[in-house]
């Protein structure tokens, strides 16, 4: 992976010392960063197994495998997002959505930018 990919962990890292300055409710940094991070690792296995199911001529088993994981990504931020707000209080939920959704804007362009400057003979990331 490439620097510009990593740019959502650094903002997240930035994130805590905003949440903490600001008096924003940790609980929802907490269930944001853990769900942040849950589905990096998720990303990140399956973008090994498309790599392995690419190399071995399997183009529906890779696309399947991103559809999956891509749907279930969603739905665990959502969950978390949801599961915050009603355990904890309103502003914890709405804390971990928007910070979610600033994680998930600045990794879409950083993966995009990525995709740009990456040279033309290499494959999927």
């Amino acid at each position: 992976m490439s620097p510009p990919k990593y740019v959502d962990l650094l903002v997240l890292i930035a994130a805590l010392a905003v949440f903490v300055l600001g008096g924003l409710p940790i609980l929802g940094y907490a269930a944001a960063a853990a769900a942040w991070l849950a589905q990096r690792g998720i990303q990140v296995m399956a973008g090994r197994r498309v790599a392995a199911e690419l190399a071995a001529g399997n183009r529906q088993r890779a696309m399947a495998t991103i559809a999956a994981t891509t749907l279930g990504r969603v739905w665990l931020m959502a969950t978390v997002v949801l599961v915050t707000g009603l355990l904890g209080e309103h502003e914890d939920g709405l804390a971990a959505a928007v910070l979610l959704l600033v994680l998930f804007t600045v990794s879409f362009a950083a993966q995009g930018l990525a995709h740009l400057l990456e040279p033309e003979g290499e494959g999927i990331a």
